[in-house]
């Protein structure tokens, strides 16, 4: 959950780049072609000292593509690079940390069981006196500076997979500021951040600005996008659509500019008034996840929220309910019966659980957008236990038409869609599975705001039809805009229920943060 914060204070906006004084770093004429996607189209970017540069655009837009480029993950078709004015070759990242450029990427780039520390300092440990022993004591005393300057209270020598999402990204941020960047790529870094979290980053940012550290900074986030910005660039379609100082735009302007079209950003929904049949009823579950008494009912027809601080248990009771954590007291009913049992069992009995994770829990990248439209289906595709392909593929191409999921072909690689085509088969998965519980952890984290009315619209038509959706949300606005009702999580309990009338940002951040 986010709490509206006075950014504005924690940011200090650099001068407009002189234009007399050539950037630090800039690309120009930038293409690069995927089979089947022109990912960037003659894209020319720039960024100068010291300054905050918002890049922003649709998932898709070709965002990515270019930082991996600038980056040297992806070597690009066409185009030139130029450092402080001279031509420089780019061709690996090997190349672009000598000219001091660091990316912290949206999906995390960590080693699960290495530690914190072995994370940090990957490919840069530190030698011994003895030839080929690493220093152990100073790699751990370096991460230890790292974590300190984050503000993340973790050991260095803990395992990151035992990490949460937020704690994960925080170490990918420290990961980044330990190799001494003079350009630093950020794409979405507050994702999965508390306040508390992303009011340090910004702190950490104010002082890389002063020592005249370039930050491109990629967020679907409006209120960041003004509060932090120096400048903004926009693309659409792998183009460069135009750029803009803050104060000369606006947030309506900037997503016509984004998505060619203007877009509702309040999430209009009729709300249920009789919601019909009782379709999750969770008594007084503990789970050997911390989660402690848990109570709460979702009805069809009816979008119910769980939200709370990050860390307070949400996920988990989630993780609980679709059994994929162990539940060790109290009960969970589904459709009027008693039910226990791991994910398939659940599956089985209609609930689905898109995570908050697609890529790590949500999809099988390796494999096509039809095999992961068709995977949690096959029971009732294929009843008789014999796959037909054919049948599969018409399933998908159905799927894909009713979701508007942008993809070249059913056999494209599910790993080259943007993120909102991802959330899209992960939710068409379980369309195809016949489920009539679906239970969304974050369904609009890094995505547009033009994807995300998507979504939104989508699980509107869910609950329209006579689905039962629970929903968790880390954006107070999305549970308000969206939700029936709302249960508060804090210190992994249920500490409140808030009706449609009593839905507000303040009540959700009042009963999430302070006892009654």
């Amino acid at each position: 959950m986010r709490a509206v914060m006075d950014t504005t204070a924690l940011i200090e906006p650099a001068p407009p780049p002189a234009p007399d004084r050539a950037p630090l770093l800039e690309l120009r004429g930038i293409s690069k072609n995927f089979p089947g996607v022109k990912a960037l189209d003659d894209v020319s970017f720039g960024v100068w000292p010291g300054e905050v540069h918002m890049l922003l655009g649709e998932n898709g837009a070709g965002k990515s593509s270019l930082m991996k480029v600038l980056c040297g993950a992806y070597q690009a078709d066409a185009g030139d690079y130029f450092h402080n004015g001279e031509k420089i070759e780019i061709r690996s990242p090997a190349d672009a940390r000598r000219f001091g450029i660091a990316v912290i990427f949206q999906e995390f780039s960590l080693v699960p069981y290495l530690d914190v520390a072995q994370n940090i300092f990957l490919g840069r440990e530190f030698a011994s006196a003895i030839p080929g022993i690493m220093d152990r004591r100073r790699l751990y005393r370096e991460a230890q500076a790292v974590l300190d300057l984050i503000g993340l209270d973790v050991d260095p020598r803990t395992k990151v997979h035992s990490l949460g999402v937020a704690q994960q990204q925080m170490v990918e941020i420290g990961k980044a500021l330990s190799q001494d960047a003079r350009i630093l790529v950020m794409d979405e870094p507050t994702a999965a951040l508390s306040d508390r979290e992303t009011e340090r980053l910004f702190e950490v940012m104010r002082q890389l600005q002063a020592k005249g550290v370039a930050i491109v900074y990629i967020s679907h986030r409006m209120a960041e996008v003004f509060a932090l910005g120096d400048r903004i660039t926009v693309l659409r379609d792998g183009k460069l659509v135009g750029s803009a100082l803050p104060g000369e735009t606006s947030p309506d302007e900037l997503v016509r500019m984004m998505v060619g079209r203007n877009v509702d950003m309040s999430y209009p929904r009729r709300f249920s008034t009789a919601p019909g049949e009782l379709v999750l009823d969770v008594r007084n579950v503990c789970a050997a996840n911390g989660i402690r008494d848990i109570s709460l009912t979702v009805r069809s027809g009816e979008i119910v929220g769980l939200c709370g601080l990050v860390g307070s248990g949400r996920t988990e009771v989630a993780r609980a309910i679709f059994g994929a954590d162990e539940v060790t007291a109290g009960e969970v009913h589904l459709f009027g019966k008693s039910h226990s049992g791991g994910p398939a069992a659940t599956t089985r009995a209609g609930v689905g659980l898109i995570p908050e994770s697609r890529k790590s829990e949500g999809l099988a990248l390796i494999r096509t957008v039809s095999d992961n439209l068709a995977v949690a289906g096959l029971p009732k595709l294929f009843p008789n236990m014999m796959f037909s392909r054919g049948k599969a593929r018409r399933s998908a191409e159905e799927l894909i038409k009713r979701l508007r999921i942008a993809t070249p072909s059913p056999n494209q690689n599910v790993a080259l869609l943007s993120g909102g085509n991802q959330q899209k088969v992960v939710i068409g998965k379980w369309l195809a599975a016949g489920t009539r519980l679906f239970i969304f952890d974050e369904p609009t984290r890094g995505i547009d705001v033009g994807a995300k009315s998507e979504i939104f619209a989508l699980i509107d038509q869910l609950v329209a039809e006579g689905a039962a959706v629970l929903m968790i949300s880390s954006e107070q606005a999305e549970i308000v805009h969206v939700c029936d009702r709302a249960y508060v999580m804090r210190g992994k309990r249920i500490v409140g229920e808030l009706s449609r009338a009593e839905l507000s940002e303040e009540n959700i951040v009042r009963m999430g943060m302070h006892d009654d």
